[in-house]
């Protein structure tokens, strides 16, 4: 597979008989809330019902817990000027070698991107998909993992659910129009309807992006393979590249995010695009979101019978 190719698993390994829903998230100040809290803007909404400064040091002690733990156990600071679109992106120069015993802290990882290098950011990034698949409480203390609850449970209390009710919604799209069963994070559903998948398409690098997955609950619906950062190739490049996947008549595509930059590139895709708007009293933001509301957007674009579905 080439550095520019698309990754993971497409349409075509599943049933020809079912369809797929492929929602396309952005991050930040859709699925979470950060930037906001650290500027103040989300609270400045709420026209002084809601302590800006409160937020601002909750947006803080989200920043430090994200790079200790991308420091502390995803070789941020070895990496950090390796920033990539994708964690497969150098599959090909992984020789499948045991990395049990391997030292990372001597094995002269460098600046250069010869294929030597290009061999050691593979072990690398297979380290870091492995620690995402194996999920926080393999690597972190009770302690620390009791601070991060609170700290969840703190943010989510803050922002009226935004951070619980996101990862709600996330679910029941998986869930689907009669499906029976939610979608791993890792492949699709067995609902006899309609199938969904979950993507992250986010301008932030690729390894805060993964933490931030995992620090925001959000790994058991979004699988490392699938989240993608847009910070050098752009968001319709990584579109580009999803298209290309997904590739089946089947398939049917939404964008959902705050930003211009996905708003354009899901307009020259021909995609449905939900802006969010953090305003209260919004019926796009969380909560607010329906699957009606959703459904409303595929219609538009793809003229399909779920529509009908939205409307009982």
């Amino acid at each position: 597979m080439g550095e520019n190719a698309s990754t993971g698993k497409g349409f075509a390994e599943s049933s020809r008989d079912e369809k797929l829903d492929v929602y396309i998230w952005d991050m930040d100040e859709t699925l979470i809330l950060l930037k906001s809290l650290l500027t103040g803007t989300y609270a400045e909404g709420f026209n002084g019902v809601k302590n800006v400064q409160e937020g601002v040091e909750i947006g803080k002690n989200w920043e430090k817990q994200i790079l200790s733990l991308c420091d502390d156990h995803f070789f941020y600071e070895q990496i950090e000027n390796h920033n990539k679109p994708y964690l497969d992106v150098l599959s090909r120069y992984d020789d499948g070698r045991n990395l049990s015993e391997y030292d990372f802290s001597k094995d002269e990882f460098g600046a250069s991107y010869d294929d030597d290098n290009k061999r050691k950011l593979a072990y690398r990034h297979r380290v870091i998909a492995q620690r995402y698949k194996q999920g926080l409480q393999s690597f972190l203390n009770q302690e620390t993992k009791k601070d991060l609850d609170e700290l969840y449970d703190m943010t989510d209390n803050y922002t009226d659910r935004w951070l619980s009710s996101a990862h709600g919604f996330l679910e029941e799209c998986s869930v689907g129009n009669g499906g029976t069963s939610i979608v791993a994070a890792d492949g699709l559903n067995d609902s006899s309807t309609t199938k969904c998948i979950h993507l992250l398409v986010t301008s932030g690098s690729l390894i805060p992006s993964l933490v931030k997955c995992l620090l925001f609950r959000l790994d058991n619906m979004i699988a490392h393979e699938n989240v993608y950062s847009s910070w050098e190739v752009g968001k319709l490049q990584c579109f580009q590249w999803i298209k290309a996947r997904f590739n089946d008549p089947k398939v049917r595509f939404c964008v959902i995010g705050d930003g211009w930059e996905e708003g354009e590139a899901a307009q020259l895709m021909q995609w449905p695009f939900i802006k969010i708007d953090m305003q209260p009293g919004s019926s796009h933001r969380f909560p607010g979101l329906t699957l009606r509301t959703v459904g409303f957007y595929f219609a538009v674009v793809y003229g399909n019978s779920d529509a009908e579905d939205e409307k009982e």
